[in-house]
């Protein structure tokens, strides 16, 4: 339950964030609730804002990360500062808890109610805003991920109809120029991501840094940093673990029931798989990981789940360099036993 100290007032306020349109429900007493709908536009925000601004309630603020159509919102509320409060709980947690309340709709209002009672009943972590180049740099990174998965898929469409005599050959060399387009495009977007970088002293310090770990080069360098940018400061190492996914989630009950342990994957997919190449290459050519990795084995672990481990180590390095100002040191990551 979210505690509200004695004698402090609270609005609680749940949005439903799409391309156009946010819907908001209110509720300022148990059992009452108030919706309206306002426009995604910065003209809609300045309109909400300004609804709470006047209000001597702390004004608690739930809403799930929308990619794009929600940035502009949540910075926005939280330049405004007091009295809101911003919070925006992972996806999953607020799916699990609409599921708990037994709700089987999902609608705009639905949503937005759900998000409002979270904000009601559970313990909030107030969002802080990543800096504008931050942002920026996360934007381009994740630009060239989703291009570089294009390339992949030209190559192999590519590959496939070189199979086969029978179908044109200029459909070939058509793929062929996509995919060189596409890879001139990916080059352009790094080199601007590392402009970003250059000039800001804290990314430059974090990237060099990085690029001291065996198994990482620019490509992943560029990919791991852009997402670790924007995470607060506030946050430990076992934290950065789960803000990724990379936490385990067990399974049991009682005698009979004992599934084997997976990682939750509740967090962000694009810094886990920033950190599966590295993980791949360093247990090649790290002697302290590689070492880490092969005791896993011999203990009877999957080699995909000893590569996990891996990756979550490469985790906790990255978050001890970054706060202690150090290169990478495998002895102090994986002393040996």
């Amino acid at each position: 339950m979210n505690k509200q100290p004695a004698g402090e007032q609270r609005t609680y306020v749940g949005i439903d964030v799409s391309a156009r349109e946010l819907t908001v429900a209110t509720s300022e007493s148990a059992g009452t609730m108030k919706w309206q709908r306002v426009s995604n536009t910065a003209a809609g925000h300045r309109r909400l804002i300004e609804q709470w601004q006047g209000r001597a309630a702390t004004v608690m603020v739930c809403m799930e990360a929308s990619g794009n159509y929600s940035l502009d919102l949540a910075l926005a509320l939280a330049k405004a500062g007091e009295p809101i409060q911003l919070s925006m709980p992972n996806p999953r947690q607020a799916r699990r808890f609409a599921e708990s309340l037994g709700k089987r709709s999902k609608t705009d209002p639905v949503d937005a109610g759900t998000l409002c009672e979270y904000a009601q009943r559970m313990p909030l972590q107030v969002w802080q805003p990543p800096s504008k180049v931050a942002l920026q740099l996360r934007a381009l990174a994740r630009t060239v991920a989703a291009l570089q998965r294009m390339v992949t898929q030209q190559h192999n469409r590519q590959h496939a109809l070189e199979a086969s005599a029978a179908l044109p050959a200029m459909l070939v060399r058509e793929l062929e120029r996509q995919a060189g387009y596409l890879e001139t495009r990916i080059r352009r977007l790094r080199q601007q991501a590392l402009r970003l970088i250059e000039q800001d002293g804290k990314l430059l310090r974090a990237w060099r840094q990085l690029l001291t770990i065996p198994g990482v080069g620019e490509v992943s360098a560029l990919a791991v940093l852009a997402e670790i940018a924007v995470l607060p400061a506030t946050l430990d190492a076992r934290q950065w673990v789960a803000q990724c996914g990379l936490d385990p989630k067990h399974h049991s009950s009682g005698s009979s029931v004992e599934m084997k342990t997976r990682i939750s994957k509740a967090g962000n997919r694009y810094l886990r798989a920033a950190l599966f190449m590295p993980a791949l290459v360093a247990v090649q050519h790290d002697e302290a990981l590689r070492g880490f990795y092969e005791r896993l084995c011999q203990r009877g672990k999957a080699k995909l789940q000893a590569l996990v481990a891996v990756m979550r180590k490469l985790l906790h390095a990255v978050w001890g360099m970054l706060r202690h100002d150090q290169p990478y040191d495998g002895s102090k990551l994986c002393p040996q036993m």
